[in-house]
Order: C-alpha cells, then structure tokens, then sequence
C-alpha cells in the first residue's frame, strides 16, 4: 500500500472527469463524491469503482449530461426520473431536494426511478446529517443474493443508510444486506485475505469465509440469515412501487446494473426537536455505547460512523491508502 493525499486524488478524479465531457462544476461534485469515500476508509466504493464508474461512462450506460427531472409531486412526497444520469450526482440532488422539503414540512421523501449506481451510499446520509436533519435513504440492485433457502440469486443486496446528526460526530449507519458488500469481497479477492466472519457459501453450501469461494457460488449471505433475506425484499418492494421504477427482478434482465429505484427521506430536527434536546438525546445515546465493557482487550465500543471519522482524520493528515496497481490505473484513463 501507498499513501495519495486527498486532495491529489481529487484532482485525479476531476481530470478524467473532464476529459470523458463532464461540466465542471459536476464533475468537481462526482469527483468529491469518489474521493470522499475513500478518505473515509470505504475505497470498495471509491477509488476502487472509479474505472467502473467510467467503464460505464464510455459504455453509454450513464448519460452525463442527464439531470434529475420531476414527474410527480405529492406534497411531502416526490417522484424523480434520474433519466440515466450519473448516480451519485443524481443522488446527491435527491437528498438535497428531500431536506429542502423537509425544511418546509419538517418532513421530506424523494423517489428516484431510472437511475445508475449512486457508489458509497453513506455520502447522502453524511449530506443529511451536515444539513441537521435525520437522513434515511435506500436502493435496490440487480440480483446479486439468493432468497433465503435457495441457490440461485434473486434478491438485490439493497444498502440502507440511516444518518442522525451530532455535534461531536454523527451518527451515520451504511449497510448492505449482504453480510459483505460486493465491494468489500473484491477486496478481499484480490488481497487473498479471509473475511473477517464468515460471509457466504461456497460451492457445496458450506458457509466459509473465503471471499473467491463466495464470488464463485455467487451465495453471499444475507445480514441476519432469513431475516436479512425479507428485508432485502421489503426494501425492493417499497422503493419499487414508491418511485415507480424497477424492481431487481426486473433489473436483472437488462443484464447490467442500471435504471435502478432509490429513496432519500430527510426529517428536520430544528423543526421537530429543540437543538438542545435532540443534543441530550443524541449524546446520551452514544455515552451509553462508549460506556459497554468492551468484548476484547485494547478494543474500543463505537457508533455507526465513528471509524469512518477517525479514518478521515488519519488520511487527511497522512493521505489515503490505496493499492499502487489501482491508482496506476486510475492515472492512465
């Protein structure tokens, strides 16, 4: 491993950015979007996917010049036709459209159909919680898990973030429903090293922790076994019918990860708590982690987004971690 500061590697992302035709001023908010995501410690959905992300570009799958466009609006709640557009600019621009109507309302929903990949996922949770209000947003995939009890993938792995804020550092969950994201396996796949629990299945069913056995059985396993299976489909369901978009059944057969469905609901905390309450609330709540007899010695017990903070601090005082193979070819698109 090698260090990049971040700010080279976001220079890195604007050019290439440029040069496949972005308008700056979008292409310095993608850009941002990559290279936050690796200084908080999350280049599975950074400087990883970044040649994906441009592979697609190239493709014609993400059409860069496509905005978000609404279609229907039911008060609190929106419909947006992403249009194919670049997911994370999209994305960004939901949740900013969901907290504006939720300064008006105290509440506000964005249903987004017709979308690409929106990359890290908790980028729009960190987006809310800056702006002070309770972030909650979702997505559906293509079909990358089986239902709970069968073989074949049918489910989407469906990340979920729930962000509430904090003045001395939010709280921001970023999960997939797959034990590991995708992301995360690829990593792992190419390091050689094991999960660190197990996550997934190899070829004969076995539950292992090998992360090529669980790419070649294509059976990671769902958070919570059976329980992570339904919510995986609960959450396909709701984003589905409330966007009007896709559902993963139906994303699978354009044989490629587009036109996905997404939710980004913003609630206002200075409309519907006093800053001081929700303070107490907030901080109250985290004392109480910090204060849990820790499992392990020389561990520490953290909240949901306390180890991306510290990761930030750390890389942007020392420079981002990246594989020299992967940041080579990052320089020469």
């Amino acid at each position: 491993m090698t260090r990049v500061p971040y700010q080279e590697m976001l220079n890195e992302f604007l050019r290439v950015l440029l040069k496949c035709g972005f308008r700056r001023d979008r292409a310095e908010l993608c850009a941002r979007l990559f290279a936050d995501a690796s200084r908080d410690g999350v280049p599975s959905h950074g400087l990883n996917r970044f040649p994906y992300f441009i592979s697609d570009v190239r493709k014609g799958i993400v059409q860069i010049h496509a905005e978000p466009v609404q279609v229907e609006n039911f008060g609190s709640l929106e419909r947006w036709d992403g249009q194919q557009g670049p997911g994370p600019l999209n994305a960004h621009f939901c949740m900013g459209r969901a907290i504006e109507l939720a300064r008006q309302s105290g509440m506000g929903c964005v249903a987004l159909k017709n979308t690409n990949h929106w990359q890290r996922a908790g980028n729009y949770g960190w987006q809310a919680a800056e702006a002070g209000c309770i972030g909650i947003c979702w997505t559906n995939t293509i079909s990358l898990m089986p239902p709970w009890g069968a073989r074949e993938p049918r489910l989407g792995n469906n990340p979920l973030v729930i962000a509430v804020p904090r003045p001395g550092g939010h709280v921001v969950l970023d999960m997939a429903l797959s034990q590991f994201s995708g992301g995360k396996v690829h990593i792992h796949r190419r390091s050689g090293e094991l999960l660190p629990v197990e996550g997934g299945y190899d070829r004969e069913g076995r539950l292992t922790r090998d992360a090529n056995e669980i790419a070649e059985s294509r059976r990671p396993l769902p958070i919570g076994y059976w329980k992570g299976s339904g919510l995986a489909l609960m959450l396909d369901l709701v984003v589905s019918l409330l966007s009007g978009g896709l559902a993963t059944h139906e994303i699978g057969k354009l044989n490629h990860e587009r036109n996905v469905s997404q939710i980004f609901m913003a609630f206002d905390l200075a409309r519907l708590a006093p800053g001081s309450l929700a303070a107490r609330v907030v901080n109250d709540a985290v004392d109480s982690i910090h204060a849990a007899a820790p499992a392990g010695e020389n561990s520490k017990v953290l909240y949901p987004g306390e180890r991306a903070l510290a990761e930030r601090r750390e890389n942007l005082e020392r420079g981002i971690p990246v594989e020299p193979s992967l940041w080579q070819n990052v320089k020469e698109l």
